[in-house]
């Protein structure tokens, strides 16, 4: 049986539409805009708002220490590379990690991908000036085109609706890929097929021996191991661009309820997290778990603030808190933060983006990171929370399934002049492969002592 929506409820998801937003691009033609929004009201949701509340009862456990949440994909998807291959490496890399962590710290882990959404990013310049040129700064697929000139730098209403079919057939991709027996446990060695031996993987495949073993072992007892053949995998992204989140939202029949159905999970950046902010009022409304990027400058009255508005009734699961102070930054700033927001007594689920506090840039100009410091900010992220007797939950990694070349260090000691071998972002420098399983047991150590 239906539930009738509320009209009021309805009127409201459209507040943001006169409040100051920010980060939104100038769309040359309006009526453009509103022809793309009613296309996409129209079509039909990429997730569904059962699969969004089976999400919140996850994360609601990991706020209580009883699963980690694992966040991971490019810091900004390109449509052009939105093709299976691409789409598996990284899903194969999240399962690797979430194997890594599962098996090496006991505990069930929320696999979460910055995909299928992951189009639109924000900057700090409107602008962006080359030899005396000046256009509109590169927002993201969704938007405009990386391509330096003015017929790509024009925002486009229609790249709207290539997100969303992009995104669909990446969701289809994701869904094959995780239940029709590519995510099977029974595999975990072909996962590593194909890569170089080095630490890392050599570690994985030790890891993986282990696991054949105890799943030999609970079969001869005769337990059924077709449940280990399948895993839930959730879509997450920015909601940035107020135009492509507003049409995808849907009532649900079962409640009358409004949902953001572009992705299961939504964050609001730290660009955009104003109290006063279309961002806060549109997502306050909407039924989804969300997030909210905290940097450096957040205080703890901030952090409140935004429980007040997000989740005033503390329901678990809703809110997700996730830090992102920088390496030099963590241990001085993050407990006073913790400390505020476990006094207030409602729930949040405590994650570490270890990645966007700690940009450099290579002496030969590449937008860069140390992978010494990601680590080092999410050791700092463990040891507040050991101190304070609070949870660490997760992380939110940029990260790639390829071998890419974007992040100073690890195992393969990636130097500045290495950086050139294969540095493809757009935007963010990610994670590569090996990385990310470096990562991964090096959190498992974290996870053993929290």
């Amino acid at each position: 049986m239906s539930v009738e929506p509320d009209p009021r409820v309805v009127a409201g998801l459209d507040v943001w539409e006169s409040l100051p937003v920010g980060q939104q691009p100038q769309w040359p033609d309006a009526s453009e805009v509103r022809r793309v929004r009613d296309r996409l009201a129209g079509l039909p949701p990429l997730v569904f708002a059962g699969e969004a509340d089976a999400l919140r009862a996850q994360l609601a456990a990991a706020s209580r220490g009883d699963a980690f949440v694992l966040q991971g994909g490019d810091c900004a998807e390109t449509f052009a590379e939105a093709t299976a291959d691409n789409i598996r490496n990284k899903i194969k890399t999240i399962l690797q990690m979430a194997v890594v962590l599962t098996y090496g710290a006991s505990l069930p882990v929320v696999k979460m991908g910055r995909m299928a959404g992951q189009y639109a990013k924000p900057r700090s310049s409107d602008v962006e000036t080359r030899d005396g040129v000046t256009l509109p700064a590169f927002r993201g697929d969704i938007i405009n085109g990386f391509e330096f000139t003015p017929e790509a730098r024009t925002p486009d209403p229609d790249r709207l609706l290539e997100a969303y079919h992009t995104s669909a057939s990446t969701l289809n991709l994701i869904r094959a890929f995780t239940t029709g027996g590519f995510a099977s446990l029974l595999r975990v060695h072909e996962w590593n097929r194909g890569f170089t031996a080095n630490p890392a993987y050599s570690r994985y495949e030790q890891l993986a021996a282990e696991i054949d073993r105890a799943i030999r072992f609970m079969s001869a007892c005769g337990a059924d191991v077709d449940a280990l053949r399948a895993v839930d995998f959730y879509s997450a992204h920015e909601g940035l661009l107020l135009d492509y989140e507003r049409p995808l939202t849907r009532i649900d029949s079962r409640t009358g309820l409004p949902y953001d159905c572009s992705a299961h999970f939504l964050w609001i950046g730290e660009r955009t997290r104003q109290l006063d902010s279309a961002h806060v009022d549109f997502f306050s409304r909407v039924q989804n778990p969300l997030g909210v990027k905290l940097g450096p400058t957040t205080t703890g009255d901030d952090a409140i603030a935004l429980m007040d508005r997000l989740n005033p009734t503390g329901e678990a699961g809703r809110l997700t808190f996730v830090t992102r102070m920088g390496a030099g930054k963590v241990r001085d700033l993050l407990p006073a933060l913790v400390e505020k927001v476990t006094a207030d007594g409602r729930p949040v689920t405590w994650v570490c983006d270890p990645m966007h506090g700690n940009g450099i840039t290579s002496a030969s100009g590449y937008k860069t990171r140390r992978f010494s410091d990601v680590m080092d900010e999410v050791a700092g992220f463990f040891e507040v929370h050991r101190a304070l007797g609070t949870v660490p939950g997760g992380l939110h990694v940029e990260l790639t399934g390829d071998d890419v070349t974007e992040v100073l260090g690890g195992t393969e000691e990636i130097d500045d002049e290495g950086l050139a071998r294969r540095y493809e972002t757009l935007v963010d420098p990610r994670l590569n492969h090996q990385q990310s399983l470096e990562m991964a047991f090096q959190v498992v150590e974290l996870l053993r002592r929290a």
